[in-house]
């Protein structure tokens, strides 16, 4: 099935495929970005108490990088991957270091960077994935928002970032949002409906981004991250969501609700040109 949409195009190259943001293809020439799809059980999530990773596992992974680098013209020797905890850490990253993993070293689920040539990359299996970009600037960052992620509001912490680091204009700035759980499937216990209620009741209407169904409640991360988002100085109409969910979608796209424990991941890259 092919997932392009207004948002988003659907790009088959080889074996790989991949997503594209639109209104990221505009700055081909300064930015390669990708959100690869495509259910391949090789690539698997680990522990990170079971780091560092068997070899054989450590390969597998390397090569679900390298496929989807080169399909971009990009050489997968410059990726670097957020060390992901479901914290609100966001990193700036200056160069790589040739002896390092391929993880940064200390847990964060951000990257930023305004360097040429170094591949942020995250992955996911339903959590939100966020690419960023300041073409004003030439600033990137490469964001994981898991529900706690959410809950501690990293991606206008990653705009904070960028305005910090780099004297970024939240208003010049792109967010694309990639596949996620969407409100459909992201079912919930009163637990952490209280969290969410309590953090962005702030927000006004929580019934726009809250819904209780027979003693569970459901709720719009994505709507909830635009929102804040918007909040924090991002225009909305640079805010790019591709609306798609990787429950409804679990043929393409790989989901932790969907496929259970040994879930695949799908991985998403940007770099500056």
């Amino acid at each position: 099935m092919d997932l392009s949409n207004k948002i988003v195009s659907h790009i088959k190259n080889g074996n790989q495929e991949f997503l594209q943001f639109k209104k990221l293809q505009k700055y081909a020439d300064i930015i390669s970005h990708a959100y690869s799809i495509g259910i391949d059980k090789n690539y698997r999530t680990f522990k990170a108490n079971k780091m560092p990773l068997a070899k054989e596992d450590y390969e597998k992974n390397m090569s679900q990088y390298q496929s989807l680098c080169e399909a971009n013209d990009l050489d997968y020797k410059n990726l670097i991957k957020a060390n992901q905890a479901h914290t609100d850490h966001i990193v700036k990253i200056e160069e790589i270091k040739k002896n390092d993993t391929i993880d940064f070293n200390q847990p964060c689920d951000g990257l930023v960077t305004n360097k040429k040539n170094i591949i942020l990359t995250t992955t996911n299996a339903d959590c939100i994935l966020l690419l960023f970009f300041d073409p004003e600037k030439r600033v990137i960052a490469n964001v994981h928002s898991g529900w706690k992620g959410t809950l501690q509001e990293i991606s206008v912490k990653a705009v904070h970032k960028m305005e910090e680091e780099y004297g970024c204009n939240p208003k010049d700035i792109i967010v694309c949002i990639c596949p996620s759980i969407r409100k459909c499937h992201f079912e919930v216990d009163q637990d952490v409906y209280e969290k969410f209620y309590q953090q962005f009741k702030k927000l006004g209407n929580t019934e726009a981004f809250i819904t209780q169904k027979n003693n569970k409640w459901y709720i719009d991360t994505v709507f909830i991250n635009k929102s804040i988002l918007k909040q924090a100085g991002v225009l909305e109409e640079n805010i790019e969501d591709c609306g798609i969910c990787s429950v409804c979608h679990k043929d393409q796209i790989h989901s932790f609700r969907a496929e259970g424990e040994g879930y695949g991941l799908a991985t998403a890259i940007i770099s500056l040109r």
